[in-house]
Parts: C-alpha cells; sequence; structure tokens
C-alpha cells in the first residue's frame, strides 16, 4: 500500500495552489453576515465580492468565472428564535460570474440575516 503526506500541493509553476477542474469539489463557497453590510465571515472561496443591493438582496461576484450560468448551488440560513429563508433571486438568471439571491422572512419579506452561507458546484471556465 502507498501512504502520500503533503503539507502543502502547488501547481507545477511553484507558486500557485492547484486548480481544481473535472473534480465534484465546491468551486465557491461564502459565509457571509447580511445583518452587518454582508460582511463575509473567515471562510470563503473563489468570491470576489459581495454587492449590498438593499435589504436582503446580494450578488456574490466569483473570482474565477463558471464556464456558463448553469451551475449547482446550495443556500441556507440561520435566523434564531424566528423562520429565516435564503433563495436565488428569479429576477436575475445566474450568470458565470455572479449570483444573487435573497433572504428572506417567515413572511417572505426580504430581511438582513446575521447568518447566510452559499456553495456553488460547476465547471470553471
Amino acid at each position: 500500500m502507498s501512504e502520500l503526506r503533503a503539507d502543502t500541493i502547488t501547481a507545477s509553476d511553484g507558486t500557485s495552489p492547484v486548480t481544481l477542474t473535472k473534480q465534484s469539489a465546491a468551486k465557491a463557497f461564502v459565509r457571509y453576515d447580511a445583518s452587518s453590510g454582508a460582511a463575509v465571515a473567515d471562510s470563503s472561496l473563489n468570491l470576489a465580492s459581495i454587492t449590498d443591493n438593499g435589504t436582503g438582496n446580494y450578488t456574490m461576484v466569483f473570482s474565477s468565472s463558471f464556464s456558463n450560468g448553469e451551475f449547482a448551488f446550495t443556500t441556507g440560513t440561520s435566523v434564531f428564535g424566528a423562520d429565516g429563508r435564503i433563495m436565488f433571486n428569479s429576477n436575475d438568471a445566474p450568470a458565470a460570474g455572479s449570483f444573487r439571491v435573497a433572504t428572506q422572512n417567515s413572511s417572505f419579506s426580504n430581511t438582513d440575516v446575521a447568518n447566510a452561507s452559499c456553495t456553488f458546484h460547476g465547471d470553471l471556465a
């Protein structure tokens, strides 16, 4: 049996991280606090920025675009002591370079929540 141990794996140029392509690993993810201007928490991958478009309405911009807008996504939120949901904003189709979401309360009104997250799977451009 072979064993491989490594602390760091880099691309063949020796300086950049290994690019994940043709794998099922998440290609982007973010956890953010929408109650304080969409502040990104510690964990994010392939996220250039989050734009606050107004109460409960945000656009995630990817550092490296997907090959098209047909990527898969998972969203989630927790509103302690109340119902909350995060969903794809149906007014804007997913784009290769960005994704727009809405966070809402149990009455389907847009609201800013403290704990929101999105994960994206698909092929990068």
